[in-house]
C-alpha cells in the first residue's frame, strides 16, 4: 500500500551544522524525525556543485547527461558570456511529472519549470533562492491567490547583504524569518486543500542565511571575533530553528500515514570560494599573459596587512574590490579608494585617460544592464581575446578557458600547445599559497577534455577546473612567479560544500535507522520509490531506502 510522500528540501543545509545542533538540543522536530526513522549523509558533485545540485535532484542525471552546468553560459565563437535560466528540461523532465495516476504539489522549487506533465498544482519563485525560472504558477491565478491570502515573500531575488553591514544583516534575518513564517502558512493551506500523493516545497532561507550570516555563528570565521559583539545569539541558529518550527507546523497538517522526507542536495562552510575563484584567479590569468597586475597588488613576502573589515557601507563589496584596481597615479589610486562611487566618477575625469587599456568598470556594466557586473571575471573580459587563458564568472569553483585556435574567434593557443599550457597553468596554481597560513590555495585541479579538439555541447564551458582546499579562508594570496594579490575585502562568508543528508520516517522505515552514505543522485529515486512510482531507466541513482529495506 502506497502512502502520501512529504518532501521538504532545506537548500544548502550543511548536515554537521544540523548535526551539531541537534546534539545540543536545538532543532527539535528534525531531531524527533531522525530519532523515529533514518538518518544518512550524501554527497554531491565535488565540482560545480554550487550550480547543479537541483537540476541533478529534479532530473536524477548528473550534468555530464544533462549538459547543464551552471546559469553562466560562455557562447563560443563570440567571447560573449550571460546569466541563464535553469536547464530547460526539454530532454529530461523533472521526476515528479508523473502524469495522471498522481496527484502532485509542487511549492516553490527553485530551478525548475512548469511541467503539462504534474496532475496538480504547481508555484514557482514565491521566495526561493536563486530560482532561475519566472514567478508563476499553473493553474495560473494560484500564485497571486497565495500572496494575497499569505504575503509574498520579502526577499524573493533579493536575499542579501553586505558582510560588513551588521545592521543590513540583521534586516536580512528578519525578513528571512518573516519569509519562513510565510512558506509555513502556505505549505498549510495547500496540504488540507486536497489529497497528495507528493507534496514538495524548498526552503531556500537556509541557502540565503547561510551565505550571509555565517561569520555572524561560526567561530572558525575570520570574521567572527569582528561582529560577534555586534549581534545577540547566533543568527544563522535562529534562522534554522524558525525552519525547523516551520517543518513542525506543517507536518501537522500532513496526513499521519505520509512518508516524510527532509534532505540536503549540498551543503555549507567557510566560505573558501569566492574570493579564488571570482578575484584571484582572473587577476592570476591577467598577470600570467601580461606580466603586470591590474588589481590588488601587494608586495611578495612582506607581512600581509590586516584584514579589510571596514569600509564605506555605501560602497559595497564591489566597490571595495574596485578600489582596488591596479593605478601608476597613486593619488587617483587613493582617491578611488577613498570616495564614494558617484563622486570618484565626476573626479576621474580630471586626470586625463590612461595610455594603457583598463579593466572595464563594474559601475560601467551596471549602466549597460550587465547582470553580471558583480564577477570580477567580467571586468577582464575586453581582454579576453588576447590572452592565452582566462577565468570565466563562477559561483563555485575556479574555471578556466583556453582561448584556443580553431574554437574562438581570435584563438591565440595552437592545438599541440594545448596540453603542455594545461600543465603549466596547473603548476602556477599549485604554486598558489595563502600569505597569510603559506599552505596550498589548490586542492584538485580537473580537465574536462581529453583532448583539444572535443566540441560536445555538453561539456562544461571551462578546460580547466581548480578546486580549492576548504580548510581555511583566505583574503590575500602569494604565487612565486606573479608576485602577491591581496588582502581582498571577504564577500559572502558561507560557501558550498558537496556534503548532504537524507532524514526520513514513516511507515516500514524502522526508528534510529541508517543507510550507506548517498549521493544527491539517489534523491528522485528514493522519492519515486517512497510514492510506488517506477523510476526512469536513465536515472543515474538508487532508492536508498529501498536499499536499506533490502539489506534488512
Amino acid at each position: 500500500m502506497n502512502h502520501p510522500v512529504i518532501a521538504i528540501g532545506l537548500d544548502a543545509a550543511d548536515p554537521l551544522l544540523i548535526e551539531t545542533w541537534m546534539s545540543q538540543g536545538h532543532l527539535k522536530n528534525l531531531k524527533q524525525l531522525c530519532d523515529r526513522g533514518l538518518y544518512t549523509r550524501l554527497k554531491t558533485f565535488d565540482y560545480y556543485r554550487a550550480e547543479t545540485p537541483w537540476t541533478t535532484f529534479l532530473t536524477g542525471c548528473s550534468p555530464q547527461k544533462t549538459g547543464y552546468w551552471a546559469p553562466v553560459k560562455f557562447y563560443e565563437g563570440t567571447y560573449e558570456v550571460e546569466e541563464i535560466e535553469a536547464y530547460d528540461f526539454s530532454e529530461h523532465h523533472p521526476f515528479y511529472a508523473l502524469g495522471d495516476d498522481y496527484q502532485v504539489a509542487v511549492f516553490d522549487m527553485p530551478q525548475s519549470t512548469l511541467s503539462e506533465q504534474v496532475n496538480g498544482l504547481q508555484v514557482l519563485a514565491w521566495g526561493a533562492h536563486s530560482p532561475l525560472t519566472p514567478s508563476h504558477s499553473k493553474p495560473a491565478g494560484l500564485l497571486e491567490e497565495l500572496i494575497q491570502k499569505h504575503g509574498e515573500h520579502p526577499r524573493l531575488r533579493k536575499d542579501h547583504a553586505s558582510c560588513m553591514n551588521v545592521a543590513a544583516l540583521k534586516r536580512l534575518q528578519s525578513d528571512i524569518q518573516v519569509g519562513i513564517a510565510r512558506r509555513s502558512a502556505i505549505c498549510q493551506d495547500l496540504l488540507q486543500r486536497q489529497p497528495w500523493d507528493l507534496f514538495l516545497t524548498i526552503f531556500g532561507e537556509t541557502h540565503s542565511a547561510g551565505h550571509y550570516l555565517w561569520h555572524l555563528s561560526q567561530p572558525s570565521h575570520p570574521l567572527y571575533d569582528t561582529y560577534k559583539d555586534q549581534v545577540s545569539g547566533d543568527p544563522l541558529l535562529e534562522v534554522f530553528e524558525s525552519v525547523d518550527r516551520a517543518i513542525g507546523e506543517i507536518l501537522d497538517k500532513a496526513p499521519k500515514d505520509a512518508q516524510v522526507v527532509v534532505f540536503a542536495a549540498h551543503g555549507m562552510g567557510n566560505n573558501v570560494m569566492d574570493l579564488p575563484s571570482m578575484v584571484f584567479l582572473p587577476e592570476l590569468l591577467y598577470r600570467f599573459n601580461f606580466g603586470k597586475p591590474a588589481l590588488a597588488p601587494g608586495q611578495l613576502g612582506a607581512p600581509p596587512s590586516e584584514p579589510i573589515t571596514k569600509g564605506r557601507v555605501e560602497r559595497g563589496w564591489i566597490g571595495a574590490v574596485w578600489g582596488l584596481k591596479h593605478d601608476a597615479n597613486r593619488l587617483r589610486s587613493w582617491l578611488r579608494q577613498k570616495l564614494p562611487n558617484k563622486l570618484f566618477k565626476h573626479v576621474e575625469p580630471l586626470f586625463g585617460k590612461d595610455s594603457q587599456p583598463e579593466l572595464v568598470s563594474p559601475f560601467k556594466l551596471i549602466e549597460q544592464g550587465d547582470a553580471l557586473f558583480f564577477q570580477p571575471a567580467v571586468w577582464y573580459k575586453p581582454f579576453w581575446s588576447q590572452m592565452r587563458a582566462f577565468a570565466l564568472p563562477s559561483y563555485s569553483e575556479g574555471y578556466i578557458r583556453i582561448n584556443l585556435k580553431g574554437r574562438e574567434p581570435e584563438g591565440i593557443v595552437e592545438p599541440s600547445e594545448y596540453e603542455a599550457l594545461c600543465d603549466e597553468l596547473s603548476q602556477l596554481l599549485y604554486n598558489l599559497k595563502d600569505a597569510r597560513t603559506g599552505q596550498p590555495m589548490v586542492k584538485q585541479i580537473v580537465r574536462t577534455r581529453q583532448q583539444p579538439d572535443q566540441r560536445d555541447p555538453k561539456l562544461p564551458d571551462a578546460d580547466l577546473v581548480i578546486i580549492w582546499q576548504e580548510e581555511h579562508v583566505t583574503d590575500v594570496v602569494d604565487s612565486p612567479e606573479l608576485g602577491r594579490i591581496g588582502p581582498v575585502p571577504y564577500s559572502r562568508t558561507g560557501s558550498h560544500r558537496s556534503d548532504g543528508f537524507l532524514m526520513a520516517q514513516g511507515p516500514g522505515i524502522e526508528p534510529g535507522s541508517s543507510a550507506p552514505e548517498g549521493h544527491a543522485l539517489d534523491l528522485a529515486p528514493t522519492v519515486l520509490s517512497l510514492m510506488g512510482a517506477s523510476i526512469p531507466p536513465h536515472f543515474e541513482g538508487r532508492p536508498l531506502i529501498e536499499t536499506l529495506i533490502l539489506a534488512k
